[in-house]
């Protein structure tokens, strides 16, 4: 009776959480407007194509997309080769001020981004950077997030590897592209997996620094669809299609993301 009532009460919790994707997914093929009253109305009768039809025939969703992969893929792939420089250095390397440097970095996590967000406007503005990828790309090539992630899981390597590497004659870039980086595939698939689901769900920054639809990512261009178009099979399929990358992202790295926050400590 203890196992029976675990488990409805783990199916109750399941559902719960699959409910508001299911509305999501099966809302994107119904032709329907507006919320209704009755509660079962995101369940197409007549599943329709129609709602992807309209999105990808209007440009503009094509160029939102676009849009997110550039300031996604750019800081995924840059955060994950310079965390992984970083982390190696404050792990394995010696040198005055180390501590004092990296905990000086960590405590920048601790001002909420909100607070920095002027500041940064009128610096981007002075560079020429609104509307323009710089805005987003440029901030994001590194995260001290990442740093601490691949740091604390390299002070978990022995040193006899970097030693006997040293016997061998080879020197630091050497130690570093063929062995610290190959042991440490795990967080930093990591890291790119967190960094994609970041960037590619930011909403707050892009709204700030891009003002032309033209520039909008995903994220802002289904908000101001919203605003636009109020239609919401409409949304749920723009929902639906914004949400297929990360969901395919993380189930491709699960496994290197599990192994990876595990032995960086982080349980």
């Amino acid at each position: 009776m203890k196992k029976f009532f675990t488990y409805i009460l783990l199916f109750i919790l399941t559902f719960s959480f699959l409910l508001p994707f299911l509305i999501m997914v099966l809302g994107s093929f119904k032709e329907v407007e507006y919320v209704l009253l009755d509660p079962f109305f995101w369940i197409p009768n007549d599943p329709s194509i129609a709602n992807y039809t309209y999105i990808f025939r209007d440009g503009i969703f094509l160029r939102w997309i676009l849009n997110s992969v550039i300031i996604t893929i750019i800081p995924v792939f840059s955060q994950m080769f310079l965390c992984a420089v970083l982390g190696y250095i404050f792990a394995k390397k010696k040198f005055p001020g180390r501590e004092a440097i990296f905990w000086t970095f960590m405590a920048v996590i601790m001002i909420p981004q909100q607070l920095l967000i002027i500041p940064k406007y009128i610096m981007f503005a002075q560079f020429g950077w609104i509307n323009t990828y710089w805005a987003l790309i440029v901030p994001e090539l590194w995260g001290i997030m990442g740093v601490f992630l691949i740091r604390q899981y390299l002070q978990g390597i022995p040193n006899d590897f970097e030693e006997a590497a040293y016997i061998d004659g080879a020197n630091d870039i050497q130690i570093f592209f063929k062995i610290i980086l190959p042991l440490s595939i795990p967080v930093v698939a990591t890291v790119g997996t967190f960094s994609f689901i970041s960037n590619w769900n930011d909403l707050f920054q892009p709204l700030i620094y891009m003002t032309e639809e033209k520039m909008f990512p995903v994220t802002v261009g289904l908000a101001s669809l919203l605003g636009k178009e109020g239609n919401f099979g409409v949304e749920m399929t723009g929902s639906t299609l914004s949400f297929i990358p990360t969901f395919l992202i993380f189930l491709f790295f699960q496994r290197y993301f599990t192994e990876g926050i595990q032995m960086s400590g982080l349980k």
